[in-house]
């Protein structure tokens, strides 16, 4: 009988528990045969309970007529066998599976032992084959070092290099150490002699240069790759770009609705990692991305912006409150005449953040210019890795980014929509009062600032070559005709700008010194810097910058109006002496009547040979006000339109920004309750990030900056911390930041 029919109807009387059994010896045991009844109802409540208590089996022993102990043991029997069934059940699938592996096994040896070359489609090399080809191999590598040798003399005759300079410039190609590659030569030189002198002077400025073909290739197709992803990214909005429910800035007429940060997770699905564009990527822990798009109207055409682009000069001189420094490393292609389709450069650029507690960010980079339409342009800039350079100290990295710049028809303005996107390694670096304008609403380096800069300046631009005509520039006016001439004017907003320039440029702090036993300079967050003035523009002799930001409960417009108003410097400008001030000309240089140069005089008698001359700017994302004292002789010269270019200047200033946060006032800054300048300082408010800049030259160009008197030093400490607790105490704020 099988061992489960006879589990139904015999039970055994054996202990369980093991108990001792020696006292049985010799007996034969009992067995008792279950009804069919007993079994059915066992069986029942077996699928409803398989492990019941001891009162449960009491209850089935009584209605059953059995034992607890029966009762106990045809359960733990009937639990055994139905574990014995299973494992029977997974032994058959187990073995059915590993059959069919083994199968498998079997086909896919088959299969090996059957493959065929992709390429030619014959069987596998045999061991013999192999030794046969590499044998081969290295006959036809003897023969390509001959050939070579033969067309690197050819090169020397072409261009005037000696045989081992030719070979030292091929060392230098990856991959090219065995002299056996040709990408070295000019395309002239492998097609054969040709008459095309200026192609092998390009290229022999291309050696000498260090730029190899093989490295102009990787250019190209650097570039290339990041045109074709920056077109992706300006053309696609979702679901790559996602959309702030709100800006932290107000946006400007023709700007977008709402600050525009990529997707990651979409980004990376539709731009899978390409080692062309990323290979020089690091991947530290406190790395993070910054993207942002932003759109604007700029009153210029297309074709004289993408002029602007390609060359670094223009570049920085058209965003000096961005760019720091540019400079064109290597034209590797001039592009089409007239449009400059196809052009790419290698340039150069620091930017910075008007304040010196942000770092400066330094970028090597490919510039690509691309007309795709009429009147269509796309500029794309993408990381380079110099291998002569240092790496920045900002460790800041383009991934593709650039605009697209559209011709707006019959007006002579143009449609600039800027993608920014790039990865930085300064979240240490970035000091608290900034960290949420840099890292966290990427307003700092965002598109937003790009595209906004770049219509404030083309528009200070436009008015300023307008200045000759003022009759066509509403608004228009000056104090007792001071200046008469349309070249003085010309001449009072070319050192506008100049002011601009350099005072931009001084917020790097360079040259920074630190000076441990001068402890107010340390501890009240006023950094110092001594550089030596050798520019034309500035004046010869050591010169002291010190500059500081704070926070302030105010809103941005709030502090420029405060600022710009006349009547309320003498509480804030310790230059001033507590003095009323009195503008004498204004020159509009945007539609936004504060934005101007301004000529002020003070009414003090004995100073009546200074003035002064204040630039006031303002956009969407901030405002700064520049000043700088001038002799009347010098403002004479300018006004009758003398050239004053290298005259000596040296511009201080305010510069004022949104503080980026939403959470309203900072609790640890206290405000006046009877101040009358606090009315709109409420707790729905975002406050203002207020930079104050000055410079002052202390010593004769003969000076060391290491032996500079400390009282210099001591005193701009003295001068802006003064100016500081003038400001606070003049807008009601108690506390120091």
């Amino acid at each position: 009988m099988e061992f489960g029919k006879e589990l139904g109807h015999i039970v055994g009387t054996g202990n369980e528990d093991g108990e001792d059994s020696n006292s049985r010896s010799g007996q034969k045991k009992t067995y008792h045969r279950h009804t069919n009844y007993q079994i059915t109802q066992l069986e029942r409540f077996f699928t409803e309970c398989p492990h019941p208590d001891e009162n449960q089996r009491r209850q089935l022993g009584l209605e059953l007529g059995l034992d607890p102990k029966q009762v106990k043991f045809w359960f733990q029997n009937k639990r055994t066998q139905i574990k014995a069934q299973h494992e029977r059940a997974d032994n058959n699938v187990l073995r059915a599976e590993n059959e069919s592996i083994q199968c498998e096994n079997i086909a896919i040896r088959e299969a090996l032992s059957n493959v065929i070359c992709p390429s030619c489609g014959g069987p596998p090399f045999s061991d013999e084959d192999r030794q046969h080809s590499l044998e081969r191999l290295q006959v036809e590598n003897v023969h390509l070092r001959e050939e070579h040798e033969k067309v690197s003399n050819l090169l020397a005759k072409y261009m005037g290099k000696p045989l081992p300079e030719i070979e030292k410039l091929v060392s230098t190609i990856p991959g090219s150490t065995d002299g056996s590659s040709f990408d070295i030569l000019p395309s002239a030189v492998r097609s054969g002699p040709s008459s095309s002198t200026p192609n092998m002077e390009q290229e022999k400025m291309n050696q000498i240069k260090g730029i190899t073909e093989m490295e102009r290739g990787v250019m190209v197709e650097t570039a290339a790759l990041a045109m074709d992803e920056l077109i992706k990214l300006l053309r696609i909005d979702e679901p790559l770009w996602t959309t702030a429910s709100s800006s932290s800035v107000p946006t400007t007429d023709h700007g977008d609705g709402g600050r525009r940060t990529l997707h990651r997770d979409n980004y990376y699905k539709i731009f899978p990692q390409r080692d062309n564009i990323n290979h020089h990527l690091p991947n530290p822990s406190s790395a993070r991305f910054e993207s942002s798009k932003h759109s604007g109207i700029v009153a210029m055409n297309a074709a004289q912006l993408v002029d602007i682009f390609l060359d670094s000069n223009k570049f920085v001189d058209l965003l000096p409150t961005i760019i720091t420094k540019a400079k064109t490393i290597e034209e590797i292609e001039k592009g089409d005449l007239g449009n400059r389709h196809g052009a790419l450069l290698l340039m150069y650029a620091q930017m910075h953040v008007l304040s010196p507690h942000v770092p400066q960010r330094e970028i090597s980079f490919l510039r690509l210019c691309q007309q795709i339409e009429v009147g269509i342009w796309v500029i794309a800039d993408v990381s380079y890795k110099i291998s002569k350079d240092n790496s920045s100290s900002s460790r800041c990295w383009k991934l593709p980014s650039g605009c697209i710049i559209e011709d707006m028809p019959n007006n002579g303005s143009s449609k600039v929509t800027w993608v920014e996107h790039v990865l930085v390694d300064d979240n240490v670096q970035t000091h608290r009062l900034y960290r949420d304008v840099v890292c966290i609403n990427n307003t700092a380096y965002g598109a937003e600032r790009w595209i906004v800069s770049l219509e404030r300046m083309i528009e200070r631009r436009t008015y300023c070559s307008k200045v000759i005509d003022h009759s066509n520039i509403s608004g228009f006016h000056e104090f007792g005709g001071v200046i008469s001439l349309a070249e003085g004017k010309k001449s009072i907003t070319k050192l506008g700008h100049r002011m601009l320039k350099s005072f931009s440029g001084m917020l790097g702090m360079s040259g920074k010194m630190d000076f441990p036993h001068l402890s107010e300079v340390n501890n009240s967050g006023i950094r110092v810097s001594v550089r030596k003035g050798t520019a034309p523009s500035q004046p010869f002799g050591m010169i002291v910058s010190a500059a500081t930001s704070l926070w302030l409960p105010l809103p941005p417009l709030t502090l420029f109006d405060f600022f710009t108003q006349h009547k309320s410097r003498l509480q804030w400008d310790v230059l001033s002496n507590g003095k009323q001030i009195h503008e004498i000309a204004h020159i509009p240089t945007g539609a936004n009547p504060k934005n101007c140069i301004s000529i002020l005089r003070p009414f003090l008698p004995s100073d009546n040979n200074i003035l002064m001359v204040q630039e006031s700017y303002v956009d969407a994302l901030g405002s700064f006000v520049i000043y700088a004292p001038i002799d009347v002789p010098t403002l004479n010269l300018a006004i009758s339109g003398e050239n004053i270019s290298n005259v000596p200047i040296l511009p201080s200033g305010i510069i004022i920004c949104g503080d980026g946060r939403t959470h309203g006032i900072d609790p640890n800054v206290e405000l006046a309750s009877n101040s009358p300048n606090t009315t709109n300082a409420s707790p729905s408010v975002v406050g203002s990030l207020l930079t104050v800049a000055f410079q002052i030259l202390v010593s004769n160009p003969s000076s060391s900056k290491h032996h500079i008197n400390m009282d210099s030093v001591a005193t701009v400490n003295t001068l802006i911390s003064s100016t500081v607790q003038k400001i606070k105490s003049a807008l009601g704020c108690s506390t120091e930041q």
